[in-house]
């Protein structure tokens, strides 16, 4: 398994949840990490990106509320979800991408209902 994610579940809206994506370190080293998500009838959407050197990008809709992040100790990158809502609730996907190649994870469950 090259990428490897975690910490989906069901949240109350304004709650928050941590999302972890374990990567090989082959990976991890040498491409951009990110995050996406697919709702049910939606096309899978950007959510955030993090560059080796740890310059990020975020959807419209999450800025303010989410934050990616590296660890390269343990070759993972993080999304802290905060201030959730329904409209957040979608299948999340590690992504790892290089010129030359695209990695994804198996996706994670995230709802958010009262």
């Amino acid at each position: 398994v090259q990428l490897q994610a975690f910490g989906g579940g069901l949240v109350q809206p304004g709650g928050s949840l941590r999302l972890s994506c374990a990567a090989s370190r082959s990976i991890f080293s040498r491409h951009i990490m990110g995050w996406y998500r697919q709702a049910p009838g939606k096309q899978r959407e950007l959510v955030a990106t993090i560059t080796i050197s740890s310059i990020t990008n975020y959807a419209d809709s999450v800025k303010g509320r989410f934050t990616i992040s590296r660890d390269n100790a343990k070759n993972s990158v993080n999304l802290q979800m905060n201030s959730l809502n329904p409209e957040d609730t979608a299948v999340y996907y590690c992504n790892a991408r290089s010129f030359v190649a695209v990695y994804w994870g198996q996706g994670t469950q995230v709802t958010v209902s009262s």
